[in-house]
């Protein structure tokens, strides 16, 4: 899974205060969405959930198993979200929890009414490049690292359902929710293409951008350039590009490069130097700092972390 971020923390509350130790729930209600923060407080196991709209659940701290559609639990921890749709049941573990170290998560509630205008909305004003494509969550990828975007989105609506109380405060949160449901869309379409655009490569034009980027990435890419392979002109590759995937062509080439500078930093036999060349950057001091910019970490230090992790291992 891609890096994660962390959401802010809300304060756990005391537990004299709570109803039960076991998601133990404090609901703010909005006009368009319903903000729940569960607690549990002890070890738990085969917990059942659902919600009668789509909802998305955020982990704060601590770990959850989460069992959805009959597949295998997977373990859910802080940074990471999960998109469920309408009555799907979610079988939860809790098999750390306890007084000193609770779980925290939220699930965020959104009206169909939102979410049906704010996709009739991008449909007809922000159609997809390919002719029979729509805006629409994807059920398949439900299981996500929060990027920087979405983390930040996410907080903003913790934010204006716990402690936001003018009058606008709907207002505020219905457009804080177009903006979630376009991020979670577009990182949703990241996931999908950059898992399947070999796959996907001879029926959608991003797809076979994507490929070639992949093929090319320690090579020069003309960014200017790759309009012509999706055949459109390059004002319109650049701007549906943007609203596909929430980021530019050079953000997806700089990430590309970044993520197999990582893999080669985790070989001590190589230098940073030979990284930062053999991951496609021309630059080395603007490799250390776009690496440090994205991982939070100069390549040095990411090295020298992931060593000692290999060393304990």
């Amino acid at each position: 899974m891609a890096p994660r971020h962390i959401l802010q923390a809300i304060p756990v509350r005391d537990e004299r205060s709570l109803f039960t130790l076991v998601e133990n729930r404090s609901a703010y209600t909005l006009d368009a969405c319903e903000l729940n923060v569960f607690e549990t407080h002890q070890e738990a196991r085969g917990v059942n959930l659902s919600f009668g709209d789509w909802v998305l659940t955020s982990m704060l701290r601590g770990k959850k198993v989460m069992h959805l559609y009959d597949k295998p639990g997977f373990d859910y921890l802080p940074g990471e979200s999960v998109i469920v749709p309408p009555n799907e049941l979610m079988k939860i573990d809790f098999p750390e929890a306890e007084k000193h170290n609770p779980t925290q998560c939220i699930a965020l509630a959104i009206s169909a009414e939102q979410i049906n205008s704010t996709l009739q909305l991008l449909n007809e004003q922000y159609p997809k490049v390919e002719q029979d494509a729509q805006w629409r969550i994807n059920q398949e990828y439900f299981h996500l690292a929060n990027n920087a975007e979405l983390a930040d989105i996410i907080n903003r609506l913790i934010r204006i359902s716990l402690s936001e109380h003018t009058r606008e405060k709907d207002i505020l949160a219905g457009l804080a929710l177009k903006e979630l449901l376009i991020r979670l869309m577009q990182t949703q379409a990241r996931h999908l293409f950059e898992a399947n655009c070999t796959q996907l490569s001879a029926t959608h034009r991003f797809a076979h951008v994507l490929q070639y980027i992949k093929e090319n990435i320690t090579s020069r890419i003309d960014v200017n350039r790759l309009s012509d392979k999706a055949c459109m002109s390059r004002a319109s590759f650049f701007r549906k590009f943007k609203e596909e995937f929430g980021h530019t062509p050079a953000d997806f080439i700089l990430r590309e490069r970044l993520r197999l500078a990582k893999k080669y930093l985790q070989n001590p036999a190589n230098s940073v130097t030979q990284a930062c060349y053999m991951a496609g950057f021309q630059n080395l001091s603007y490799f250390i700092r776009a690496f440090k910019n994205e991982v939070g970490a100069t390549p040095k230090v990411f090295q020298q972390q992931a060593d000692k992790t290999l060393a304990v291992r």
